[in-house]
């Protein structure tokens, strides 16, 4: 019964006024190895944008410090799913993470579809791979923090409910999702990223199995070739085994969010005040030595 203690707390929460106390739970004790993979095809899925692609071809970060834009931003979302966005380090993030936005021109409805894909993202890979499937309060939830924080964060014209986002951000990739060149060199950029974690051998491997990860539609926007047919199915598969396995490992105890872990970017830590770009940091550095 102790398995399911999470899950009936979570069921007894509000999912508009407690979604910080959810988002901690799902995140950080229910499913932390899924949450943060989720998360890694939610930003692979904004790369489908040409307008979002083009934006990070053009800053470069992707070539130059792929590793560490990863990490910081990884971080940054870690660290409010931990703490929440009202104060303490929560609060700390969505300030950093508004700091460094704010450096560059972006439209509102690319911001508004990248929050789409922190809310839907985490929630279909949970229903595909999970150890179980999300309830209605974790969803509801999911849509209520990422809104407050796109609140937070100026985005307008957020859907008023879970059920019109969700649409509009179905509206929105038949609309904008196509091939452009820059979508895949930050396609290829973010796989070789991915492959890099692993011996270089492997790499070809690792590369079919990000192919089998994403759709018909995301692979189309990036010119990636359709993965083997017997590959796909057992990346696919092992992924549904791994959560039924999952269902009867012990109870877990202690958190275990992405910042509970040894980070390459940053392996002796690091402060939220100097997460972000290096040409950013550095001319934060002048402006306050100028001072």
């Amino acid at each position: 019964m102790r398995r399911f203690a999470n899950l009936r707390e979570i069921e007894r929460l509000d999912p508009e006024r407690d979604c910080q106390r959810i988002v901690h739970l799902v995140f950080g004790y229910e499913f932390p190895w899924d949450t943060v993979r989720a998360l890694e095809i939610a930003l692979y899925r904004t790369y489908c944008v040409p307008s979002i692609s083009a934006l990070l071809d053009r800053s470069g970060e992707f070539y130059r410090a792929a590793q560490r834009r990863y990490d910081d931003t990884a971080i940054l979302v870690a660290e409010m799913c931990e703490w929440g966005y009202e104060e303490g380090r929560g609060r700390e993030a969505l300030d950093r993470m508004n700091w460094a936005h704010g450096h560059f021109r972006i439209a509102n409805d690319d911001f508004l579809y990248v929050l789409s894909t922190f809310v839907y993202e985490p929630i279909r890979w949970l229903d595909r791979y999970g150890w179980r499937p999300t309830c209605r309060n974790e969803r509801l939830a999911f849509y209520w923090f990422w809104r407050r924080i796109g609140e937070r964060m100026g985005i307008r014209e957020i859907p008023p409910s879970y059920e019109t986002f969700e649409a509009w951000a179905a509206g929105y990739e038949r609309q904008t999702f196509r091939y452009t060149d820059s979508n895949r060199k930050i396609g290829e950029a973010t796989r070789d990223l991915f492959a890099g974690w692993y011996p270089k051998v492997l790499a070809p491997v690792v590369h079919q199995a990000i192919y089998a990860l994403l759709d018909d539609t995301m692979r189309d926007a990036f010119g990636f070739p359709r993965p083997h047919p017997l590959l796909s199915r057992m990346v696919l598969g092992s992924l549904v085994l791994r959560g039924r396995l999952v269902r009867w490992l012990p109870v877990r105890r202690r958190a275990r969010f992405f910042t509970d872990g040894r980070n390459r970017t940053h392996p002796k830590g690091y402060e939220i005040a100097g997460l972000g770009p290096e040409r950013l940091r550095d001319a934060e550095r002048r402006k306050q030595a100028s001072r």
